[in-house]
C-alpha cells in the first residue's frame, strides 16, 4: 500500500518532533551545568543551524529536507546521551 506524500510529509515532520524534543532537553541539561563543555555546545547548536538550513534550502523538496533535519537530530541525540 502507498502511504500518500503528504502523509509521508506529516509522519516524518511528527517524528522530527519528538526527536528534537529530546535534543532540546539534552541540551539544556548540558548548557545548566556551564563550563567549557556548554559553551562547545553553544557554538556547536549555532553551527549547525547554518548548515542544516543551507541543506534543508539543497533538498528539493519538504520531506527530504525533513529527512535531512531528522538525520542531524538523530545524531545529536545519539552524541548527547553518551556524554
Amino acid at each position: 500500500m502507498m502511504i500518500a506524500p503528504w502523509v509521508r510529509l506529516t509522519l516524518e515532520t511528527a517524528r522530527l518532533a519528538a526527536e528534537a524534543g529530546e535534543v532540546v532537553a539534552l541540551r539544556l541539561a548540558l548548557m545548566a551545568r556551564g563550563g567549557r563543555a556548554a559553551e562547545t555546545e553553544a557554538r556547536r547548536m549555532v553551527t549547525e543551524k547554518i548548515e542544516a538550513a543551507a541543506e534543508a534550502a539543497r533538498a528539493g523538496n519538504g520531506l527530504r529536507a525533513v529527512k535531512g533535519y531528522r538525520r542531524r537530530v538523530r545524531a545529536n541525540a545519539r552524541r548527547l546521551r553518551k556524554g
